[in-house]
């Protein structure tokens, strides 16, 4: 069993203050696999001390200095992707294919801000005035389980190009994946005390974080509830916030469209990281004629995909994260068969082979109505829900009757039908006929899904303030 029992401060591994340990449990298995000894509130004070004195001097550096950081940080988690990809699949239950690309995403958020920064205007005129940009001072950094690298390295990089020091506070169920990723940082040569890293619980670390009057801002990515927590402990000291939250992705399709093509795409969009995605598009909605339809392709499409062991190269879903989460998704599957929707395929319990992990049944419900809980709350889970419409205002009243707003995804043959559909969706992204995500563009949710944008240009603007001086002319 692996012990980690150091935090990252001040370009140095050191022994943290605190001495709560968190085990490490591998879900395809449900073997300990290692423990972490984690920070408290002092380790949280002294990386944050770390991190402002590091900015009187980094956020004088140049735009060359940071552009070249940022290549020798996606230099360095590259290097290391062998073992980053390891970590993935043994803690957190990533496919193998997955868990590759998602270290080459990590490596890549750094050069596509790199891009951004390099394109930058950090000085702007605008009729009499000057308008700078600056960097906003130590950016306070919480990322979730559910995409450790790709979140660290998306605030990481906005945060340097913006001329930011930052602490940060991975999820403590990630700590061998943070362990990999620090090593990264620390191969990649920075200067002491632009990168602080602390595993803690949120209640300790993460909350220093919120309250400490030297963190200027808060970028986190994880739950509504404790998105809300954040946002008023952080009104205190009039903390900047940005939040990504929750989210109950629909999934519109047209009439139109090829459902034979279509459907199998819609159900790899709802199983997203095994579902394990705020922006898993899991609701899907339909015309109510074709619901038969639906129902065969979606199973079909459904009972092809295997789960199993993460490290065969033909896994498509590994397991769910903790058994905690596991039984989670249970009662929600429960929920769903209690409340009265009809279960296609999946349904309670383990697939057959695959007893010994936290494995889900990948699981489809139809008959779904909009006062279901499986219609309104994030499952976090491979689980699928089909509603019905009559009319194409009526899909997209469906698609918005949500308290969340992250994603969307649509479907049809009529291109510009599909975009007129999109303009009405309330969400911060919308994928249309089975595009990607575009790293590069601003990623962020409406409603309780969030506040602020990140990724690209957008996300170094989160980190600096605006001042406008005028007079600056004038002799």
């Amino acid at each position: 069993m692996r012990t980690m029992d150091q935090i990252y401060v001040n370009g140095e591994f050191i022994k943290p203050q605190g001495t709560d340990t968190q085990l490490l449990i591998n879900p395809t298995t449900r073997e300990v696999i290692g423990q972490v000894v984690l920070g408290n509130e002092e380790d949280a004070r002294m990386a944050i001390a770390a991190a402002k004195k590091a900015f009187i001097t980094f956020s004088q550096t140049t735009v060359e200095e940071r552009s070249e950081i940022l290549q020798r940080l996606h230099d360095a988690v590259l290097a290391n992707i062998d073992d980053m990809a390891e970590a993935n699949i043994n803690e957190y239950g990533a496919p193998k294919r997955s868990a590759i690309g998602r270290v080459k995403l990590a490596a890549a958020n750094f050069l596509d801000t790199k891009q951004a920064l390099d394109n930058f205007e950090f000085v702007r005129y605008i009729a009499s005035a000057k308008v700078v940009s600056e960097p906003v001072g130590v950016v306070g950094i919480i990322t979730p389980w559910n995409a450790s690298y790709s979140q660290i390295t998306a605030k990481l990089a906005a945060a340097i190009a913006a001329g930011c020091t930052v602490v940060i506070k991975p999820s403590e169920l990630s700590a061998l994946q943070t362990e990999q990723i620090t090593q990264a940082f620390h191969n990649a040569g920075l200067p002491k005390g632009v990168i602080n890293i602390v595993n803690g619980y949120g209640h300790t670390v993460g909350a220093e974080f919120t309250r400490n009057p030297d963190v200027a801002l808060i970028s986190f990515t994880g739950s509504t509830r404790v998105g809300k927590e954040i946002l008023k402990s952080g009104a205190e000291t009039m903390k900047r916030v940005t939040l990504e939250l929750g989210g109950k992705s629909p999934n519109i399709i047209l009439d139109d469209a090829d459902f034979t093509s279509v459907i199998p795409v819609a159900v790899a969009q709802g199983f997203t990281n095994n579902g394990q995605a705020c922006v898993a598009g899991t609701r899907i909605i339909v015309p109510e004629h074709r619901l038969g339809e639906v129902k065969q392709l979606a199973k079909s499409a459904i009972e092809a995909i295997k789960v199993g062991n993460p490290w065969d190269e033909d896994t498509v879903l590994g397991p769910i994260v903790t058994e905690k989460q596991y039984l989670n998704v249970q009662r929600y599957i429960q929920s769903g068969i209690d409340e009265g929707a009809e279960l296609v395929t999946g349904g309670l319990g383990h697939p057959a082979g695959a007893e010994n992990g936290n494995f889900v049944k990948p699981t489809l419900f139809v008959n779904v109505t909009e006062d279901m809980t499986i219609a309104k709350e994030e499952i976090f889970g491979p689980v699928l829900v089909v509603l019905t419409y009559k009319t194409v205002e009526e899909a997209i009243a469906i698609a918005n009757n949500t308290n969340y707003g992250l994603g969307a995804y649509v479907h049809a043959a009529d291109l510009d039908q599909a975009n007129w559909v999109a303009s009405k969706i309330a969400a911060g992204v919308v994928l249309i006929n089975g595009a990607g995500f575009e790293m590069k563009a601003p990623f962020g949710g409406y409603k309780q899904s969030g506040i602020g944008r990140e990724y690209g240009e957008y996300g170094i603007e989160e980190c600096l303030e605006t001042k406008t001086i005028t007079g600056y002319a004038v002799k």
